[in-house]
């Protein structure tokens, strides 16, 4: 062991101070590497010129900042605040905004892509600070050993000691060290532009905030020193974090809709609505849900959460009838005093071989809107999946929109593969939203290589942020109505948020003899686009109605649950010229009504008392009916309905909720489910525990986990809703 008294006289030695001759030579042997490894020719190049407005801005900000000319914050705060507007103000000069011919803004800010810009040059990790300003402004003496190594002259001996010594006090003094580091201008402040003369790219910034190292020096050096100035120079007083990083808005557009109301069956007996397969409302709950917030209400459409799921109804038996109704009646687990009286309806499975030729073409948003990783990067890995499901006589075109619509794929047989996904490979954002040009070009394309008796379906894939053009909803629904007279289909596949325009998509989808989806994963492109395929392209039957009439003798009273934003007039059932909702190969539709029967005591609207007379059973016809059933159809390559009924009786009945079949059980829990998450007056008692429990008794067969996972969405909204 080390006696202790050595160790105390190792402690009380001196360090030997440090060699003037030694420290001479490595400065020189430092700067000789250093020049050395620039490679700079000491012959000066170009003409010099004077700083540009926005460099004499950013020179007086540094000086600011670096306790030269204003030492206290109120005096650097007053004067900061013009040097910011000069800065703003020289930036827009240098960079104006691009007008129309008629004077109107052509492109947003947000429609540009993003420049990608080169990250600022830093000094290495190790090297000293001193360094940094070395590079861009040489000294004397730099100079001069340049010239000395390109010569080949000998070197000098080294300067004395005490030369060096105040060299390097120069080299390292407070003022020289950078106060001010190029920033993002997405940062949202102030922009100034660069040396090459660009502007509006980078942003004046305080320097980073130093590492706990650094900090724990800075707080130990003494008052004055370097180390101390520079603490307190990159130190900045706080800010909220709302104020320094700017709230990003969300601009979805989501129709608005009542709920449907309860009816009296004395005085309105009749419903009448479309029928819906679109999906898009579950997928983006499930995205909301995901993210941690419960969705608003009016995402919440109810027929597309239950629509979302396969069920196993009983389907037809050949295509010559399209699709086969089943109709139960069931108590209601949510309300002991009504009745759920539960429509399915299944369409014609098309067997692969049967399919017929398909024409598609993918109508393709690449404006800068869609600069998004959930938007133009997931759109086309989903459609290089679709591409993938295609047989070798398909036909794919590809159009994109942006400032303007174009054709980047000309018709092309799916056996060209790899000629297909390089066009989707190569697409990237930019521009404005034409997508009125861009329908027009699509449905002008999908006329062009039209196959007869055979699928002929436009695809469009957006955000739905159309702002150039027909923008106008209404104007859009009438531009998909007179193409849609053409025999072309029209899918509509929405990308994104907080920029998503549902309620357009909706409109456009409705009107387009198609369907509407909302991709908001690869899993989801892969459910929508290659596992539901058939019954997304192949369509077995159009303008599908359903008419319901209950029988006032039986029901007291009804409502429908969801489908509020497909209804119809009463005599549009019987009218040709409405459109409809269209059914796909294999597609399930599935609609629930809430029923109170006569004389259970759930009625909610009170007898009128001057009201219609009262009514015997003896005097109405089919009066052990709780309803009939009609559902009108059209043949994809028809223009006349047909007809389909359905009577309702005891024998649609079952005993139990439990009695019911566990498809039937599991699709009520996804209606009560939505109900809850629209905040309706129906569930409010029925808690989400009892839902998660019903859909757990009733999950049955569940191969691709749909079911499993709509059982953690039930638990997520339980947790976020606070367990009610």
């Amino acid at each position: 062991m080390v006696d202790d008294n050595e160790l105390e006289r190792l402690r009380d030695i001196a360090v030997p101070a440090p060699d003037g001759e030694a420290k001479a030579r490595a400065f020189a042997a430092a700067m000789q590497a250093f020049d050395l490894d620039e490679k700079i020719s000491p012959v000066p190049q170009g003409t010099s010129a004077g700083l540009r407005l926005t460099e004499r801005a950013q020179k007086l900000w540094r000086e600011i900042m670096q306790r030269k000319l204003i030492a206290t914050p109120a005096i650097t705060a007053l004067v900061a605040l013009p040097i910011a507007g000069y800065a703003a103000f020289e930036m827009l000069k240098e960079e104006p905004p691009v007008f129309g011919g008629n004077g109107t803004v052509t492109e947003t800010v947000a429609d540009k892509p993003v420049a990608q810009k080169p990250a600022p040059e830093q000094p290495a990790i190790n090297e000293p600070l001193a360094t940094a300003p070395a590079k861009q402004k040489k000294t004397d003496a730099d100079t001069e050993a340049l010239a000395r190594n390109n010569s080949q002259v000998p070197a000098t001996p080294p300067k004395p000691a005490t030369e060096v010594d105040s060299l390097l006090k120069r080299e390292v003094a407070p003022e020289a060290k950078p106060a001010l580091q190029s920033a993002p201008a997405e940062s949202g402040q102030l922009a100034a532009g660069g040396k090459d003369g660009s502007s509006g790219r980078t942003a004046m910034s305080m320097a980073p905030q130093p590492s706990a190292d650094e900090a724990a020096r800075a707080d130990q050096a003494p008052a004055g020193s370097a180390v101390a100035d520079s603490k307190l120079m990159v130190q900045p007083s706080p800010m909220p974090a709302d104020q320094m990083q700017p709230q990003a808005e969300n601009r979805d557009r989501i129709e608005t809709f009542k709920t449907n109301p309860v009816h009296e069956t004395a005085q309105d007996p009749v419903s009448t609505f479309s029928i819906d397969v679109d999906t898009a409302s579950y997928s983006f709950v499930r995205r909301s849900l995901k993210e941690g917030t419960l969705p608003e209400a009016d995402t919440v459409r109810v027929e597309e959460m239950i629509n979302y799921f396969p069920y196993d109804w009983k389907g037809p038996d050949s295509a010559a009838t399209p699709f086969n109704s089943t109709v139960t009646v069931m108590p209601t687990p949510w309300n002991e005093h009504t009745k759920l009286m539960h429509v399915a309806i299944k369409g014609f499975d098309v067997k692969p071989a049967e399919q017929p030729k398909a024409n598609l073409v993918f109508l393709i948003d690449v404006s800068g809107s869609m600069d998004e990783p959930d938007k133009l990067p997931l759109l086309k890995s989903a459609f290089r999946l679709l591409v993938s499901k295609l047989k070798a006589d398909d036909t794919v075109s590809i159009v994109t929109y942006a400032g303007n619509a174009g054709t980047v794929l000309m018709p092309t047989k799916a056996a060209e593969k790899q000629k297909i996904l390089s066009a989707i490979d190569n697409l990237a954002p930019g521009g404005s939203t034409a997508g009125e040009e861009g329908i027009r070009e699509a449905y002008k394309l999908a006329q062009q290589s039209f196959v007869k008796d055979g699928i002929n379906r436009v695809m469009l894939a957006t955000d739905g942020d159309f702002n150039v053009g027909q923008t106008d909803d209404e104007d859009l629904k009438r531009l998909i109505e007179s193409e849609r007279k053409t025999g072309v289909f029209l899918s509509v596949f929405g990308f994104g948020r907080d920029n998503l325009n549902d309620q357009m998509m909706q409109t456009i989808a409705q009107n387009g003899n198609g369907t509407a989806a909302y991709i908001d994963t690869l899993a989801e492109a892969q459910k929508v686009l290659v596992d539901d395929a058939s019954s997304t392209l192949f369509t077995i039957a159009k303008d599908v109605k359903i008419q319901v009439e209950f029988n006032p003798a039986a029901v007291s009273e009804y409502r429908l649950v969801g489908y509020e934003t497909r209804a119809l007039k009463r005599e549009d059932f019987n009218n040709d010229r409405v459109d409809a909702g269209d059914i796909g190969s294999g597609h399930s539709v599935t609609a629930v009504y809430e029923i109170t029967p006569k004389g259970s005591g759930g009625e909610q609207v009170d007898p009128l008392r001057y009201g219609q007379a009262k009514i015997d059973n003896g005097g109405v016809a089919n009066a052990g009916e709780y309803a009939f059933v009609k559902i009108r159809y059209k043949l994809p390559n028809e223009n006349v309905s047909k007809l389909i009924t359905t009577p309702v009786t005891a024998a649609n009945e079952v005993s139990s909720f439990d009695a019911a079949g566990a498809d039937q059980r599991f699709s009520v829990a996804v209606a009560a489910f939505g109900q809850k998450l629209r905040d309706e007056d129906q569930t409010a008692n029925f808690g989400y525990d009892r839902i998660a429990e019903i859909a757990n008794a009733a999950r049955g067969a569940d191969p691709f986990g749909y079911r499993a996972e709509f059982l953690s969405l039930v638990r997520l909204a339980s947790s976020l809703d606070g367990n009610k």
